[in-house]
């Protein structure tokens, strides 16, 4: 932990002097005095820097984390393996330190760092243009359905009832301060209900919004949601794991107009759940319409290729009657964490990673079954994660393996789904290429001997 010196006395009044004010509750003064009446807060004495860091190391020590422990959870944040060079590439100096190229011509690195990760974007969804800036999957899929709103001028938005609870209600806050309705489509065993889905779109609607594989782990037939796209003026928006996309087909090959999702799975560890990275890509015809930055690649007046803002769509830079967003803060860091990842693994090696994932959750989900009560909840196609019917509490079960070191999954009650009725009794369980078959092991023999406990105990 660095060291941190306060100002002297001395230096605190030249900096009022500087002010124009004689103390610091002058400097206050357009605060209520109401507001800044307040008895005197009851701390403990001071400590030194040695004794503050032993402190927090302490605290933070109570954490059962991913580094800690043998980590199958997922809901959207993923322990995927990151490769030693990407931290080292990404914390040098003119890397870490950088922030928004808003001179473009003094910014050629970190231009080109964007222009990679957009291309790379576009290279896996198959879709023509690719942004930066998106701050998480969940804003992502919320100005999607805003580009869709404003393409289509109808304030209605279809989602499915399988896409991430978090990302639909983030949808919801964003649509609510802009009059739009949010419709949700029901799930039948897992995946989007079809035949309603087909009923809604009979009354109109700017998009329908679905995920690939869904927040269960499933693979859902979206030929069947590109079947309707042709069918209707509503605008397909797919929310991907961009992992997933190493094996099945882009989401272009079945007609979606916006791509969507979550980049935290290349270069960034969980770090409890952030900072994140949302992409967005779309077809040529809605370029106009993306949020955040678009970077292009020219040559300049000597035919040297050279890096550009070539559209920025915000309010600070254009008029705000034309703006299409206010994200605003670059994640450009994060986003190089990603484009180093998957600059080191290349096509091959990204789809060597999936097919691990692939198989190991396979293998681990056949495992969890064959343990006494436990068995699968949806007996369907699925990545990388599944849905585990557990003989007992699912989030106590996951409390007692904790104990042993594992992170068994995420409790299903976490999440506000009314349709999943047993939900207190299904267990989320994630399977990235980091898991080893001795890890699946332990695991199943943990939760077969917890839920055996508790059982007893019941």
């Amino acid at each position: 932990m660095a060291g941190y010196i306060g100002r002297s006395e001395k230096e605190r009044q030249e900096m009022l002097g500087a002010a124009g004010v004689d103390s610091v509750e002058e400097l206050l003064r357009a605060v209520p005095a109401e507001l800044r009446k307040r008895a005197g807060i009851d701390l403990d004495p001071g400590m030194s820097e040695m004794e503050v860091s032993a402190r927090l190391a302490e605290t933070a020590s109570r954490d059962l984390s991913g580094h800690d422990a043998v980590c199958f959870a997922g809901a959207g944040v993923y322990d995927h393996y990151v490769p030693a060079a990407v931290k080292h590439l990404l914390l040098r100096s003119e890397f870490y330190t950088c922030y928004t190229p808003y001179q473009a011509e003094v910014s050629q690195g970190t231009l080109q760092c964007i222009f990679e990760f957009q291309s790379l974007i576009c290279r896996l969804t198959g879709m023509d243009v690719c942004n930066a800036s998106m701050y998480d999957g969940a804003t992502a899929v919320a100005e999607a359905a805003l580009l869709a709103v404003a393409a289509r001028e109808t304030p209605r938005v279809l989602v499915s009832a399988c896409v991430h609870p978090h990302h639909r209600e983030v949808l919801k806050t964003y649509c609510a301060a802009s009059g739009i309705e949010v419709v949700e489509i029901v799930s039948r065993e897992g995946v989007t209900d079809v035949d309603a889905l087909k009923s809604a779109l009979r009354t109109g609607a700017a998009c329908f919004i679905h995920q690939q594989p869904n927040f269960y782990g499933i693979v859902e037939d979206a030929s069947e949601f590109g079947k309707l796209r042709t069918e209707n003026p509503a605008m397909l928006i797919s929310c991907v794991d961009p992992v997933s996309l190493a094996l099945l087909e882009p989401p272009s090959a079945y007609g979606a107009d916006v791509v969507v999702g979550e980049g935290q799975a290349f270069g960034n560890p969980m770090n409890f759940g952030g900072p994140l990275l949302g992409f967005f890509a779309v077809r040529n015809e809605h370029v106009r319409r993306l949020p955040g930055r678009v970077v292009g690649m020219t040559v300049d007046g000597a035919g040297k290729r050279g890096f550009v803002l070539t559209l920025q769509t915000r309010e600070q830079h254009i008029r705000r009657a034309k703006a299409t967003s206010n994200i605003c803060t670059n994640e450009a860091l994060v986003a190089l964490a990603a484009t180093i990842h998957l600059a080191l693994l290349g096509g091959k090696g990204l789809k060597t990673a999936a097919e691990h994932c692939l198989a190991k959750s396979h293998y681990a989900a056949e495992k969890m079954s064959k343990a006494h009560g436990f068995e699968l909840k949806h007996k369907k196609p699925f990545f990388k994660e599944f849905l585990l019917s557990c003989p007992v509490s699912a989030e106590a079960l996951v409390a007692e393996v904790a104990k042993k070191g594992i992170l068994a999954g995420v409790p299903l009650s976490r999440f506000a789904l009314p349709e999943e009725t047993d939900s207190h009794r299904l267990l989320l369980v994630a399977v990235t290429e980091k898991r080893t078959a001795n890890e699946i092991d332990r695991l199943w023999k943990a939760l077969g001997e917890a839920a055996a406990t508790m059982r007893k105990v019941d």
